[in-house]
């Protein structure tokens, strides 16, 4: 589905920093692949007293390039939007280098319980072991030196993620919520599609009109953006109950009708977005599967005989 203007145009170089707004640079790791695009980036906020924004992974060269960016200034502070481990994992030691405080929404966690025999797919790419100095509740406001950034709570993507708005601009740091190279990840049972959707409607109606994310290139016009990814994922729930209103129907057939030309090193990620989708229709009523819970090999059938609208 090509109904969201993406921009894949980002030339920044791993090590090189650049300024993308005053007052904001920003860094990138050398980690591309099909989930994080050319690679994760890290942002510093302010001059001389700054801020640092995700970190990023426990990379020996990424995080002396980040420290070498900060040279002669002082780091009061470390953000974190996200316990995935190319987010977080560098925390520790850059805060061991600069004596940093640490803040985030809180650790790891799943967005709902395991069910019975479930394990988590994403187990490997969650940092377990973060925990931050200061756990952020939405809406608070942390003020440095010349600059403040107050927590947005957006779960969806993890339970724990947290975009950050840079106060007095228009800009928010919204780490994998929102991309422009990509629609996020949302996977159970690390994620939940309705908190997702919550949650960008809550972008949609906050007032920042561009977005740094933590993969690929600043989003201009973001609340335009938002509208499109709400809009795209309408548009899988319609496929899903488009395809299920010919039968029932298993996941892997659900990704092969409503995802073509896919990268096949994406098609797990496909079937947990299809399984985001199924648990929240599963609980509004719109679709059902045998047993009690939504599972990655449920067969699936619309509810009470519904037909697709």
């Amino acid at each position: 589905m090509d109904d969201i203007p993406f921009n894949k145009k980002f030339d920044l170089a791993p090590g090189r920093v650049d300024q993308p707004m005053p007052g904001v640079r920003r860094l990138l790791a050398n980690n591309p692949s099909p989930f994080t695009f050319t690679g994760t980036l890290s942002y510093i906020v302010g001059r001389g007293r700054v801020a640092i924004v995700d970190p990023g992974p426990d990379d020996e060269r990424h995080i002396a390039a980040l420290l070498e960016a900060v040279r002669g200034e002082t780091v009061t502070h470390i953000f974190v939007t996200h316990t995935h481990r190319d987010h977080s994992p560098a925390v520790p030691r850059v805060k061991a280098a600069t004596g940093a405080t640490v803040y985030a929404e809180g650790p790891h966690r799943a967005a709902r319980a395991l069910h019975i025999g479930e394990t988590n797919p994403l187990d490997a790419a969650a940092d377990y072991d973060f925990r931050p100095d200061i756990a952020l509740a939405d809406g608070e406001v942390v003020t440095g030196d010349g600059w403040a950034l107050e927590a947005v709570t957006t779960p969806g993507h993890t339970a724990n993620h947290m975009a950050y708005a840079l106060k007095g601009s228009s800009v928010l740091f919204a780490g994998d919520h929102v991309m422009a190279w990509s629609t996020s990840i949302v996977a159970p049972p690390d994620g939940a599609m309705s908190d997702y959707m919550a949650s960008l409607n809550k972008l949609a109606r906050r007032g920042e009109t561009t977005y740094f994310p933590g993969h690929g290139p600043a989003i201009p016009d973001a609340p335009r953006f938002v509208a499109y990814y709400i809009l795209h994922r309408k548009a899988r729930e319609d496929s899903i109950l488009h395809r299920l209103a010919k039968g029932a129907s298993d996941i892997p057939n659900l990704v092969r009708a409503i995802y073509i030309g896919i990268d096949p090193r994406l098609l797990g990620a496909a079937g947990l977005s299809v399984l985001a989708h199924l648990e929240d229709m599963m609980a509004r009523g719109v679709i059902a599967t045998d047993g009690a819970a939504a599972s990655i090999d449920g067969v699936y059938r619309l509810a009470g005989g519904r037909l697709a609208g």
